[in-house]
C-alpha cells in the first residue's frame, strides 16, 4: 500500500531533499550524468521563511511511503501573483522523483491534482522546482553529456509515468544548444565578417554591468525579459523581485566581462548574460551533502569549466533583424574563448520561439538536449 505524507519536520524536509540520492545514486547503478543538487540551496528553496517563492504564492510538499520506504517526492503550488497577471488559475508541480511504479506517480500526482482541486485551481502544470528557471520540465532527449547549470537531469521513464497519468505537453519542447567556441570554424569566420560590419557602423554598442548600480541594472533586465519574450505563447510577464532572485546568485560568480547588454542610442535593447557552468564543479562534490564533500569543493572550485553557460538571448523585437544578435554571440565567442572556455551552453529556449533557434544554427550551434513541460485541465 502506498501513502502520501506531508513534509513537515526538519528531519523530513532533510529525507525529502536526499530522497533523489535513491533514484540517481543506486548502489552498484550510479547515473554518471546526474548532478547532485546543492543540498544547502535546495534547503532554501523549499523553506517557506526563506524560498523566494513564497513571496508570491504557497507551496507544499508531500513523500510517498510504501511500509517504511520512501519511493517519491512531489511539490503542489500556487504562484498566486503569476497567475493574477496572467489570468490563470494554475496549479504547479515540481521535485518529482519517483520509483520506476505508475502507481507511485499516480498517488504523488492525485495528491497534488487534490491540492489543486481544495484551491479551486483549473490546470496543473510542471514539472517545476518552485522556480520556473531551474531544472523544469522532464529531459526527453539528449543523454550523451551531463547538463549544465539550471538544467536538470531526469530517468527516460518519467516522461512514460507523466504522460501515462493523462498530461500532455503544455507548449513546445525546450532547447538546449552547444556552440563550439574554437576559431576557423566556417560558422565562425563567417559570424566574425558579419560582426565586423555592424561594428563599422558604431551604431550598436556593446557594454557589462555596472555592479555599482545594481537597482538599475535588475531594472533594464526586467524591462528586457517583458518585452522580449512577450511574442511566446505561454509568456507571463515576470515580478521584479522575481527578477532579482534568479540574478542575485549569479553577481557572485559571473565575471562581469562576460555579460553583455547592447545599446542603440543610449538605450538598452539586448542582453546577452554568460556564466561558468559550474555544473562541471558540482557533479564532484556530492550535492555537499555530508560535512567531508565540502573538503573536495575549494580543489574544485579552482578548476576553471570548460563550458559557459549563456542563460538568455534579449533582443527587442524590432531590432532582431537588425544584427545586433550577431555582434553579442560573436563578442561573446571572442571574450569566452580568451578565458579557456571551449564551448557555450544555450539554454533553454522554446522550439517555437521564432527568433532565438534560428539564430543559434545560423552560429553553428547544434541541439543537444530536449525538455518537455507537461499540463492537464484539473
Amino acid at each position: 500500500m502506498i501513502e502520501i505524507r506531508p513534509v513537515r519536520t526538519r528531519r523530513e524536509r532533510r529525507r525529502f531533499l536526499t530522497f533523489p540520492w535513491r533514484i540517481y545514486r543506486p548502489r552498484g547503478d550510479p547515473d554518471p550524468l546526474w548532478v547532485p543538487p546543492l543540498i544547502p540551496e535546495r534547503a532554501k528553496t523549499i523553506d517557506p521563511r526563506r524560498g523566494p517563492f513564497f513571496q508570491r504564492g504557497e507551496a507544499e510538499l508531500f513523500m510517498a511511503w510504501r511500509g517504511r520506504e520512501p519511493v517519491g517526492t512531489i511539490c503542489a503550488g500556487e504562484d498566486k501573483a503569476a497567475n493574477r497577471e496572467s489570468g490563470r488559475d494554475e496549479c504547479i508541480f515540481g521535485f518529482f522523483e519517483c520509483v520506476n511504479d505508475p502507481a507511485v506517480a499516480g498517488a504523488l500526482l492525485d495528491r497534488v491534482v487534490q491540492w489543486g482541486r481544495a484551491r479551486h485551481l483549473s490546470s496543473l502544470a510542471g514539472p517545476f522546482n518552485l522556480d520556473r528557471e531551474d531544472g523544469y520540465g522532464v529531459l526527453v532527449e539528449g543523454r550523451e553529456r551531463p547538463p549544465v547549470l539550471l538544467c536538470g537531469h531526469s530517468p527516460p521513464y518519467y516522461r512514460e509515468l507523466i504522460e501515462g497519468y493523462g498530461f500532455r505537453p503544455a507548449r513546445a519542447d525546450n532547447l538546449a544548444f552547444a556552440i563550439p567556441l574554437r576559431a576557423g570554424t566556417p560558422q565562425r569566420d563567417r559570424l566574425a565578417r558579419l560582426a565586423e560590419r555592424i561594428r563599422s557602423k558604431g551604431w550598436v554598442t556593446i557594454r557589462t554591468p555596472d555592479l555599482s548600480q545594481w537597482e538599475r541594472e535588475v531594472d533594464t533586465v526586467h524591462g528586457l525579459l517583458n518585452q522580449a519574450l512577450a511574442h511566446l505563447p505561454d509568456h507571463r510577464p515576470w515580478p521584479r523581485g522575481a527578477v532579482e532572485a534568479l540574478l542575485q546568485p549569479f553577481a557572485r560568480i559571473a565575471d562581469p566581462e562576460l555579460i553583455l547588454f547592447a545599446e542603440v542610442e543610449g538605450r538598452t535593447v539586448g542582453w546577452f548574460p554568460g556564466v561558468p557552468n559550474l555544473n562541471e564543479v558540482f557533479i564532484r562534490v556530492n550535492g555537499l551533502r555530508y560535512p567531508w564533500d565540502y573538503l573536495r569543493l575549494p580543489a574544485n572550485l579552482r578548476r576553471r569549466p570548460r563550458c559557459l553557460a549563456i542563460k538568455s538571448v534579449l533582443i527587442l523585437p524590432e531590432y532582431w533583424g537588425g544584427g545586433v544578435a550577431l555582434l553579442l554571440f560573436d563578442e561573446m565567442g571572442r571574450r569566452a574563448a580568451d578565458r579557456g572556455y571551449t564551448w557555450a551552453d544555450l539554454s533553454l529556449t522554446s522550439a517555437d520561439n521564432p527568433y532565438t533557434p534560428a539564430l543559434a544554427q545560423r552560429m553553428g550551434a547544434e541541439i543537444y538536449k530536449r525538455y518537455r513541460v507537461y499540463r492537464m485541465e484539473l
